[in-house]
């Protein structure tokens, strides 16, 4: 017999939100707060105080131990406990993996990788001693499927399979749950305010040229900020987790596609579909 749930006990649900200041996050933080969860999201520049419509916001630079540490004690503090972490704080780099410098390709990874780690391990603590929690990574089908002229903005989201699967077994004896959020494209600025690599190579421009102009019809017809929100908040509720939610029509065919097709079939389909044959 299912036991209703009252409306205080979802109001008592807290949240905690890296990136929330545009796109997912800030859609994400909207979507729980309406669901009744107290949220805390992040920027790096947040004001001391600051509250962007009706969502209180903290400073955090992900890629900064002092940073997390100090966010999450005054997300604690303010919030008294914290059940689920969305993971969201990111960036994409375009262009042939050639064309990046190993400085560029570490501060991705300091970013999109070491960032969730960062913060990740500042909560887990909490989350054993209260005896429950859930953490939403948000990944990208880019993590299932190869990424041509993305290839470090993928490896970032590769790794972050690999770290969900296995850290969501290490903490499922103190009833904390680990999921990789997987949307394909996306209406947001993600792509508009993400450098392309820092060394130039002219042997691919003719290429790039004609992925770019497939990949920006791609996004044209992808899914919003919004559709992935509620990804989140089915993820958040979800009483049975799954590791992975594809979000959206195209990720759940795409991600059926990498499992089932042949690899030769896969990659001549993503070839033509890209325009880089």
């Amino acid at each position: 017999m299912k036991m209703a749930i009252s409306k205080k006990a979802r109001r008592d649900k807290t949240a905690f939100i890296t990136g929330a200041s545009s796109g997912i996050g800030k859609a994400a933080a909207l979507a729980l707060s309406k669901a009744g969860y107290r949220v805390i999201g992040t920027s790096r520049k947040a004001a001391p105080g600051e509250v962007r419509e009706g969502i209180r916001m903290i400073a955090c630079d992900v890629t900064s131990d002092e940073s997390v540490a100090e966010a999450i004690a005054l997300a604690h503090a303010e919030l008294s406990h914290i059940d689920l972490l969305v993971n969201n704080a990111g960036y994409a780099l375009s262009g042939a993996a050639e064309e990046s410098s190993i400085e560029q390709v570490r501060s991705l990874f300091d970013t999109n990788f070491l960032g969730v780690v960062r913060v990740t391990n500042a909560v887990l603590p909490l989350m054993r001693q209260q005896g429950q929690g859930r953490i939403l990574n948000i990944g990208s089908v880019m993590g299932l499927i190869p990424g041509p002229f993305g290839a470090y903005y993928g490896a970032s989201k590769h790794a972050l399979e690999g770290y969900s699967e296995s850290l969501d077994h290490e903490v499922r004896p103190f009833g904390i749950r680990v999921a990789v959020i997987e949307p394909w494209a996306t209406k947001t600025s993600i792509e508009a305010n993400s450098p392309e690599g820092d060394r130039p190579v002219a042997a691919y421009a003719q290429t790039k040229v004609r992925y770019q102009k497939a990949f920006d019809a791609a996004m044209a017809a992808g899914d919003t900020a919004e559709d992935v929100a509620a990804t989140i908040l089915a993820a958040a509720r979800d009483r049975a987790p799954r590791l992975r939610y594809p979000s959206g029509k195209a990720a759940r065919q795409t991600a059926f596609a990498r499992r089932f097709l042949p690899r030769a079939m896969f990659d001549k389909t993503l070839r033509k579909q890209f325009n880089i044959d």
